[in-house]
Parts: C-alpha cells; structure tokens; sequence
C-alpha cells in the first residue's frame, strides 16, 4: 500500500492529510482510499464537479434516500441513480455472516467465532468472501462489518461484532474491510456509536465521556476509517444526549475533521429524528426511505434553513466513493460469478480455526478409539443445523448438514452413533382425542384468498404446563385459548428479527410459541387462519411437561447406552431484542444435568451467540464452544471433536460466572438504563479490564481457550520498537505429541506518569502460532505507541504513556507466565 497522497482538490487535501496523520501516529495503516485516490488522478474529482453542477436539485435529493428497488432481490436498501448521466443505482445488503439477499450465499461463521482465531489475515480472507458474493449477486454496498464492541453479555447482536477488546476489533475490522472493498464492494462500518444493546435502542441515551469513547468504542471506527471504509452507518441511540445520526461531535468533529473521513454517512434503518440538524452535522443518507431526506429536505432548501451547499456536499461524499469504485465512469471489474466451492472452504477454515476448547477434563477430547466408535449425539442442534443468529445476519445457505451426520460420517463404518432429542424446539402433535373434529393440526390447508375458521375444544387431561407452537407458511393465524390469543403481534421489530434457529421449522415453516399452564379439562379453541396470494399452511403443536419428560429419559437411556456423549446445547440470539439471562434457555440445564449423571463422559458443545453461565460445568468432561458455525459448522465441529484439527479459537469475551458478577450487573444505569439514560460509569475498565480491577473471578477468561497438546514459554526480551512503540520476544515451544496452535498475548501494565484511572492491563499485541510436535520458535510481538497512550481530556489528543511498564506473556488475561519490563519514553504517541 502506497504511502503517498495525492488530492483531486483542496478539500480531498485537507481531509486527506488528516487521515493520514492520524494514521502514523496511531499506528494504524494509510488509508487505503488515500492510495486509491493516488491512483484515481485529478480526473475523477472533475468527475464529481460536474456531475454535480449538471444535476437538478430533484436529482440530488433522489441521491441521498432510499427507495424500494424495481428489481426486488431482497436486499435492505436501494438508491436509485441518475440514468441520463449515467449515475447507476446503489443496492445495499446486510451481509455481517454473508450477502442477506433472496439467492443462496455462503453463510460464514458469525463474526464472534471469525475474531475468535486472533488472525487479521483470515479475517481479511472472510472479507474477500463476502466481497465477492455481494458483487455476485448485484450488490454495491455492504452494511457491514459492525464493530461495537461486546459491552454487556446480554446484548443481543453480541454474535455480529469481534469481541470487548478495542485493539483486537481494531485489526479485525480493517483486514475485514481490506477483503471486502479489494473485490470492489463498498463496505459499511457501523454503528456509529456506543450501539452495544438492543433494549431501547432507538431511544436510549448513553453517555460516556470523552477519554472512554476514545479509549474504547471509537478505536475500531477509526481503524476502519483507516482502512479506507467508504460508508459509515449512524446508530439508532443518542450519544451524550444527541441523536446519533444528527451528532455533530461524532459526524462532524471526530469522524470527519479529526479522522479525515470523506466517504458518506447512512442512517441505520429509520434512525432519522431530522432534516435541518441531520444535514448540518454531517449525516448524507437516509435510509431506507425519504421521510426526512425528501420532500422535507427540498422545502428546507427551498427555505434557506438547509443551504443548497450541504446538500452538494452529501452527493460529493456519495459520488465520490462510488467514483472510487469504478462506479461512474465504467472502469469498475464485471460482477464475478459466485464461487460457492471457495466460500464453503474459507467458511470451514473459519470455523475451525475460531472453534474454542473450554474445558478438557482427563482428555477426552478428541475422541479416539472406543469414544469415536460408540456415540450417542443428544440435542436439538445435533440434528438441525444452527447456520446464523437471526435479524440481518441471517443467510440462505448454499448448504447447511446436520452435525449428527457429519459426526456418523467421520467415525466411519461399523461405529455406532445414535440420537435423542433431548429438548424438544418444535413440537409433538396432538393428540387426535384432545380436540374436537373439523382441524388437521398437522397439515392444515387453506386455499388462496380464502379464510378458515375453527371453533372447537382441546381437552387436557392432566393439570401441566403447555407451550404452543404454531407452523405457518403465510400470514401467521390467529389462535384464541379462551378467548386470549397465543401468539399476539411482537412489538417494535419483533414480528421481522426473530432468531435463526427457532423461528423457522427444518421443513421452513415459520414458528411462534406461546407457553402457559394449563388446567385439567376442556378448554375452547378457535383458530382464524388466511389463504393470502399462494395458500397456506399451518400446524398446531405443543411441548408440555410430560413430553419433556419423556425426552429427558429418552436422551439418559441414549446416554447410557454409549462409551459417550455429545451433546448440543443452543441460544438463539436476534437483532432487536437483548437476552434476559446467561442460563442456557428453555429446560437445556436441566437436560444436561441428567444425561451428565448417566454419563460422565459428556462433551457438550454450544451453539450460543456470547457469554454463557454453566453451573453445569464441572459434572461434564469438555465444552467446546462453537458459537454460530455458519453452513460449514457441521464438518467444523466434527473436525475438531475427532481431532482432525486443534481447536484454534480463543475467547474474546469474557465469560462471567453468573448474572451478578460482571461488568453491568447489579447497576441499572450501566444496562439497560435508567429513565431513559445508559451511562458508561465503568469508563475505560470494560471487559477484562473490568474483572482485574474488582478483583472477580471470571468463569473463563479473555484469550481463554485450550489445545489439545501443551505449550511452554520461556525467554522473555522487552525493549523499545520504532516510534513510541516497544517489542516483546519470547520462545514458544510445542511440548506436546500433537501439532496443534497457541495464540501468544502480550498484556501491558499502567504507565506511572499518567494520572488517569489505567487498567491492571491491557491487550497491546498477539501472535497466532502454528507449531508441530516438539517445534520451537521465536517470536516478536510488537505494541504500539497508541496501545500505551491514553486519552487526555485537556489537549483531546493521545498523550504517550511514559515511564517504565510492565510486558507480560502468556494465553489468556488470566495465564501471564512470562513478565519483563520496559522504560517507554517519548513525548506522545
């Protein structure tokens, strides 16, 4: 990447000139737009001018709003272009695991399990994929990659960013960026900013001062800007009291002045509050409609409140990177065709590489001689695959296999490999007695533009607790039990986001459920159900306790009649809508307890989208934590139980050991908010930071993860690297039989002439390592003089943390075998 800048005109300079400067002293890499522009000449800025001058204000405003897509591909946004000068629209599709569009793609890992693997270079390769397809299938922007990070472990998107360490998110997102946009599809960086939960977020007010908002959420913004980002996506909340997406400290003064960002800023899906305030502070699209950006931004103009000026503005910003695309004057590459074969194999890599080893109690993974011949799979993901969390991370996958056939596949012939349910997701039939004549409860049919009716009786004939689940494949019917509805309409955004496991049935119907205890009797049953354009169908079903009951004892026998177990556990998280608990949902705890009783040879493996709590834990002999594995997670899974690779994958998140005791547990200011307003009173201690300085034990640690050989290290150098920055050697050696991977951390201490609160602390560099059995290596891992700078609110600038600290080594926040010190000086970073 070419470090000279050339500008197209005064602006592009100024702006440019920030971004690098920005860039050399946070040791962050030029933009990557800087050298495309380079390359671009000083034609392409006379492109844009006239463009600009030749466009009637109709056109303009048609620029910066969404509108529905003719063509209808199933993506979330279109722009329309400007067809007598030549302007092409933009298609926008969500794509955090893979292009969200009508068409099969390749449903990657989510991204969660991607950052897993601490490697920028894989990311950079998940990037190419995504980047590829989206031009495949006729997109020109991606809304993604997300980058907030993991805040609290409740939040329900938790699955679609990297982790809670700003460093980490900082690498991952700008190799992501750097894959995606080097296929030539403009990627989307968001949510811009402190989006880090779903409860209220399109109201809630979160507030953090200006040293954590550097400090944390706003390094990896600044390194995808870096990376030469063309889009930023504005968040539902209020930041420090200002609507995101009319926030001119965030628009305007960090994003555009400080950064030297010159792409465009979208809004989140209906995140508009403005016209006048929104224009003003930066904001150049919104999407998906034109409620504030239309008919109301030309009377603005028209007023003189929105000047003519801003307007040109936001279509420069807009023109400008699709220019730098190749979008405007034909020289953008043909779309590609898709490459399912080369997706599937990066989604596998993925997969494998982020899979993450728990706990190994008297190495019963991987699985080998009796254990890999005699298995009983237990669990409802066992059988159905779990591909992607739900909301706009969900994928049509090419392909998706069930980890149970994977699993009879690798232990090969004359093994044995059975099943049982264990928790039940989608029902068991009625029984034909309980109701009254005139319904098919498994397979009702209604014609197209008809309505049926039912009005009959279930009866029960013990006193239990029931959960119904209703099977449709039109408009959702209406279902009273005397006289209340079961499944009445979600509100906000519940009735679109639903997760991406229960929400559909294995033959794609769709699913709700409603649960509720139900008295010995009868009970009056009336059913409502439309035939809409196509027709439908619909089923009735129900989990109550007695066939719960019976699944439990169903998945014990399987369990004791097997050398052993592996058993799915799931929980599926969505956009829209934050997790209540970290217990493991519906009656899975309770599952494992009684099949970890008849076996004790259990390796449970999750399917879960973030923290979990496991009171469970130490009746089971392995967990292995494969998150949402994406279409290829089956094979993945297998892969790594039967030792075919070394789990690869190390946590980016801390796990707390229950709900009290984590960084936003206990204090309602800090999640979900009080009246109103989330404060982020923890400052710069979130994540591990925060477990070091309370003194709380995790469940497992950040950079937590096992391998199924052993590792030494040994030989500790420190000394000062390039500017600002200093570098850590060390020997690491594989002291096992096995090949098999370790992810060195090196952690730094506070700086003793800061006089700001400093974590215990902090991530300031890693290194992936693959060793064979008995290998040794060198190894440098260098940290920047921006990881041992912190914030100073007076100057607003990075102030270098000088004086002698701390460097210490090891494979997790938790697991610092090695430590050394090292006298930094310097004036700033």
């Amino acid at each position: 990447m070419s470090d000279s800048v050339s500008r197209r005109a005064a602006l592009g300079l100024v702006g440019g000139a920030i971004a690098v400067a920005a860039a050399a002293t946070a040791g962050l890499a030029v933009p990557s737009h800087a050298a495309a522009r380079a390359r671009q000449g000083p034609g392409a800025g006379r492109r844009v001018e006239s463009l600009i001058g030749r466009l009637t204000l109709d056109e303009k405003i048609s620029l910066l709003h969404g509108a529905d897509d003719p063509k209808r591909l199933g993506q979330a946004g279109y722009v329309p272009g400007v067809p007598r000068l030549g302007i092409p629209p933009l298609r926008l599709a969500d794509g955090p695991a893979g292009v969200r569009v009508t068409a099969h793609a390749t449903a990657l890992p989510a991204p969660v399990l991607l950052a897993a693997a601490f490697d920028p270079e894989l990311a950079r390769r998940y990037g190419r994929v995504i980047g590829r397809e989206g031009r495949a299938l006729g997109q020109d922007v991606l809304l993604s990659p997300m980058v907030n990070l993991i805040r609290t472990p409740y939040a329900g998107r938790n699955y679609e960013t990297f982790g809670e360490d700003p460093l980490l998110a900082a690498d991952l997102v700008a190799e992501e960026i750097k894959g995606i946009q080097g296929e030539g599809l403009i990627a989307t960086v968001k949510h811009f900013a402190l989006n880090n939960q779903e409860k209220d977020r399109m109201s809630v007010d979160v507030r953090a001062d200006e040293r954590t908002l550097h400090e944390t959420e706003l390094r990896g913004f600044e390194a995808a800007v870096a990376a030469g980002a063309g889009s930023v996506m504005g968040a539902y909340n209020k930041v420090n009291g200002t609507f995101a997406c009319e926030n001119k400290a965030l628009l305007g003064d960090i994003l555009r002045e400080r950064w030297g960002f010159d792409g465009w800023v979208m809004t989140d899906w209906f995140a508009q509050h403005s016209t006048v305030a929104a224009m003003s502070a930066g904001l150049d699209m919104e999407m998906p409609n034109d409620f504030s950006f239309g008919a109301a931004l030309k009377r603005a103009v028209a007023d003189g409140s929105v000047p003519e000026a801003q307007v040109d503005r936001s279509v420069r910003r807009i023109l400008g990177v699709m220019d730098r695309f190749g979008l405007l004057d034909g020289s953008a590459p043909r779309r590609p065709d898709r490459d399912p074969k080369a997706g599937a194999a990066v989604a596998l890599d993925v997969a494998k590489a982020g899979a993450t080893l728990l706990r190994n109690a008297h190495g019963l993974l991987p699985l080998t001689g009796a254990a890999a011949r005699d298995i009983a799979v237990i669990g409802p993901t066992g059988k159905h695959p779990f591909v992607s969390g739900g909301g706009s991370a969900h994928v049509v996958p090419d392909h998706a296999e069930a980890p149970l056939d994977a699993i009879k596949s690798r232990a090969g012939r004359g093994a044995r490999v059975t099943y049982a349910l264990g928790e039940d997701l989608y029902g068991k039939a009625l029984p034909d007695a309980a109701l009254t004549p005139g319904f098919d409860p498994e397979g009702q049919e209604v014609a197209a533009g008809k309505e049926w009716t039912y009005e009959g009786t279930l009866t029960v004939e013990e006193s239990d607790e029931w959960t119904f689940v209703v099977h449709y494949s039109g408009e959702r019917p209406a279902v009273e039990l005397d006289g209340e509805e079961l499944f009445p309409h979600l509100p906000g955004v519940g009735e679109f986001f639903t997760g991406g496991l229960t929400s559909a049935a294995p033959d794609g119907l769709r699913v709700r459920r409603s649960t509720q205890p139900l008295p010995r009797g009868g009970h009056r049953l009336r059913i409502r159900a439309k035939g809409g354009d196509k027709g439908q169908t619909f089923r009735l079903r129900r989990v109550t306790g007695a066939t719960r009951a019976a699944d439990v004892a169903e998945a014990v026998r399987a369990a004791r009649g097997a050398h052993g177990v592996v058993l799915f556990a799931y929980e599926d998280a969505t956009e829209g809508s934050d997790r209540t608990a970290l217990a493991l949902p519906g009656h899975q705890e309770a599952l494992i307890r009684a099949v970890t009783a008849a076996n004790p040879r259990t390796a449970v493996v999750l399917n879960t989208s973030s923290a979990t709590a496991m009171p469970w834990l130490e009746r089971t002999a392995a967990v292995l934590q494969m998150y949402y594995p994406g279409q290829e997670g089956a094979a993945a899974t297998a892969a790594v139980l039967f030792g075919d690779c070394d789990p690869g994958g190390r946590l980016t998140q801390t796990f707390p050991v229950d709900d009290g005791h984590h960084p936003t547990a206990g204090d309602p200011r800090r999640y979900p908010g009080v009246d109103g307003v989330e404060e982020y009173t923890e400052g710069v201690l979130g994540g591990y930071r925060w477990y070091d300085a309370e003194g709380v034990r995790p469940l497992f640690p950040f950079g937590h993860g096992l391998s199924y050989t052993t590792f030494a290290y040994a030989d500790l150098t420190v000394r000062g690297a390039g500017r600002d920055g200093v570098a850590a050697e060390f020997t690491v050696r594989n002291t096992g039989k096995r090949d098999g991977v370790t992810v060195a951390q090196v952690y730094v201490g506070p700086s003793p002439d800061l006089k700001q609160t400093q974590a215990e602390r902090v991530l300031g560099g890693y290194r992936r390592i693959v060793l064979r059995a008995g290998e040794r290596r060198r190894v440098t891992v260098r940290v920047t003089g921006r990881t041992l700078s912190a914030w100073d609110t007076t100057r607003h600038d990075w102030v270098l943390g000088t004086g002698r600290r701390t460097i210490q080594v090891g494979t997790s926040a938790r697991d610092l075998p090695l430590s050394g010190t090292v006298f930094v000086k310097g004036a700033r970073s």
